[in-house]
């Protein structure tokens, strides 16, 4: 059997920016030649957010590259895409997401077995300063105690 290369672009920033509440994979509707970067690991999540519009989920500011082989047919790099879940999960979302302080993050990027682009999102709530600092330094004293162990 073959085995297909993993694909999987992580949003690095949103753990450190944002309290992580509840995940969500949604799907993403996508042209040919965004399929094609996204395969070719082509994608980048940083600045990325979700936002509704109508009642409907999209996706802004992710960054897919221009497929190289793409000609007068390639997309635009920061283009909105829609986010596809069912019509109780974006109920849920949208009543979260009116409460003061939550925004939706996507977190990862894959292509699951079946070959389609799958969009981890989060519920999310920003943290504060002292908040951010605190991240660091139990990620600093994890790293320290797998140091130790070696």
């Amino acid at each position: 059997m073959e085995e297909k290369n993993v694909i999987e672009i992580k949003n690095k920033r949103a753990e450190y920016e944002y309290f992580l509440l509840d995940d969500y994979t949604a799907g993403i509707v996508l042209t040919g030649t965004e399929i094609k970067s996204i395969r070719d690991g082509k994608a980048n999540l940083t600045d990325a957010y979700c936002t509704f519009i109508g009642n409907e989920l999209f996706v802004r500011q992710m960054h897919i590259s221009e497929y190289r082989f793409g000609s007068y047919l390639n997309h635009a790099a920061k283009r909105d895409r829609k986010l596809l879940l069912n019509k109780r999960e974006l109920h849920k979302l949208q009543n979260k997401i009116k409460e003061r302080g939550f925004t939706i993050i996507p977190v990862m990027l894959f292509v699951n077995p079946q070959g389609r682009a799958k969009l981890l999102i989060s519920l999310a709530r920003g943290k504060k300063f002292y908040d951010k600092r605190e991240s660091i330094k139990e990620k600093d004293t994890k790293r320290d105690m797998l140091r130790q162990l070696r």
